[in-house]
């Protein structure tokens, strides 16, 4: 059985699993891997999802205001054992629903080329290629999206 929580930050299973994701990061980016690090603390992260699967945390995401319009997509990761189940694509749309409900209309997000997969994720889930944007202006490695949420 697939469940998924709304939470914030300091729950357990979202530290957990982020920081196997910065593990993975760091190997995927290499020398980079401290530049994209300072953009992605979790402190204070209000709206965090923990997905369960038979009741075992398998992967996160959160979301955080950008703009009076737009939520940020951030710290999105699935367990190595559990990808290929859709699971990814069921954290980022219970991201988006939370984002409507609280009343934004656009999520953006960045990832990095070295992570094909979450580029295939984003492309098939209605995201588009957008020009980097913030921190990321400039950035080669990175690649950002955008998508209108509407449910």
């Amino acid at each position: 059985m697939i469940s998924a929580l709304r939470t914030d930050s300091e729950n357990q299973n979202f530290i957990a699993l982020v920081a196997e994701l910065d593990a993975d990061l760091g190997e995927r980016d290499g020398e980079e891997h401290a530049f994209y690090h300072q953009f992605n603390s979790i402190q204070n992260l209000k709206y965090a999802i923990v997905l369960y699967f038979d009741e075992k945390p398998v992967g996160c995401g959160a979301i955080k205001a950008f703009d009076a319009n737009t939520m940020e997509v951030k710290r999105m990761y699935i367990l190595p054992k559990s990808r290929g189940k859709k699971l990814a694509t069921r954290i980022l749309n219970e991201l988006e629903l939370w984002a409507f409900d609280l009343g934004y209309k656009i999520c953006i997000l960045e990832t990095g080329k070295r992570q094909p997969e979450a580029i295939a994720l984003y492309t098939k889930n209605g995201y588009e290629i957008i020009p980097n944007y913030g921190q990321y202006v400039g950035i080669e490695n990175s690649v950002c999206f955008q998508k209108h949420v509407s449910f």
